[in-house]
């Protein structure tokens, strides 16, 4: 799970025949940074996409209080001249493929999940100090 700029927020490992439809309740409550409570006035969304369209997906989402963004199983997308708003669904997978470029996890050596999950927890943790110091313009801290 990312937040909308791509910063990893969660992080889920399952062997590779479970669907990620299967996961969406350990991701959610597997999120490390501490959320703040939704509100009417700053609702806090999640966009997913027509895998997630089905009563596990949705009561997963009701349950942790999101606003759903979830495309219905056959429909078309809506046929707009201008977007009102910025593209969404490519942040994960610029994200995936930050943490591609670490080359220990593209393919899995470790038979131990829980030393597989470090290593990708501090891929993830790399991608928020490369973040950072981006943004402060600091060459060093």
């Amino acid at each position: 799970m990312t937040e909308g700029d791509g910063g990893p927020l969660s992080v889920v490992i399952a062997p590779a025949n479970v669907h990620d439809t299967k996961l969406l309740e350990a991701t959610l409550e597997a999120i490390i940074v501490e959320r703040p409570e939704p509100t009417p006035a700053e609702p806090q969304h999640l966009c997913l996409d027509k895998a997630y369209d089905n009563p596990t997906g949705h009561d997963a989402v009701a349950k942790h209080q999101y606003t759903p963004h979830i495309r219905a199983i056959g429909e078309e997308p809506p046929k707009r001249p201008k977007r009102k708003y910025p593209a969404r669904r490519w942040v994960v997978e610029r994200t995936l493929a930050w943490l591609s470029k670490c080359r220990a996890l593209l393919v899995r050596y470790d038979k131990n999940p829980e030393n597989y999950r470090g290593l990708l927890q501090f891929a993830c943790a790399l991608i928020w100090y490369r973040r950072l110091v981006r943004k402060s313009g600091a060459t060093h801290f």
